[in-house]
């Protein structure tokens, strides 16, 4: 069964990747572009409780996300966020960070907070479409990496 907040986050639609613990998920409000989330698959609501096999898994999962985010965005920085306000399942935002602006599908995405803490609030919203076409580019950009 899928979590709430894989669902809330447009699972499977904006379904990037998954490894055996971790679903990658376009964020369908994109405070920089390219921002994803990942999501614990387990049904946990602290990060302490998290499988040690979950753990060891995230490694995995980093990884994949660095290299997609470092080929489809050439970002500066990253940020992991763990914010669990709304959401309460285990999850990450993952905020490719950048100074200027990218360009994509005749949006551009702007990273207002850079170089300090990011944005959330600036973020530019992606219609359902949107999602799906760029959860479909970097699925494509995964299986390659």
């Amino acid at each position: 069964m899928t979590n709430p907040t894989a669902l809330a986050f447009g699972y499977p639609a904006s379904k990037v990747a998954e490894t055996d613990h971790w679903l990658i998920l376009v964020r369908p409000k994109q405070p920089t572009f390219g921002s994803l989330v990942l999501v614990c698959k387990e049904a946990v609501q602290a990060f302490s409780d998290v499988s040690p096999a979950a753990f060891a898994d995230l490694q995995v999962a980093v990884a994949g996300i660095e290299r997609l985010l470092k080929a489809k965005i050439a970002y500066q920085k990253i940020n992991y966020l763990m914010l669990m306000m709304v959401d309460k399942d285990v999850h990450f935002h993952v905020l490719p960070r950048y100074e200027g602006v990218r360009e994509h599908d005749g949006q551009s995405f702007p990273d207002a907070g850079w170089p300090a803490a990011p944005a959330l609030g600036s973020a530019v919203p992606l219609s359902d479409e949107a999602v799906q076409r760029l959860a479909s580019d970097f699925a494509q950009a995964w299986v390659q990496a």
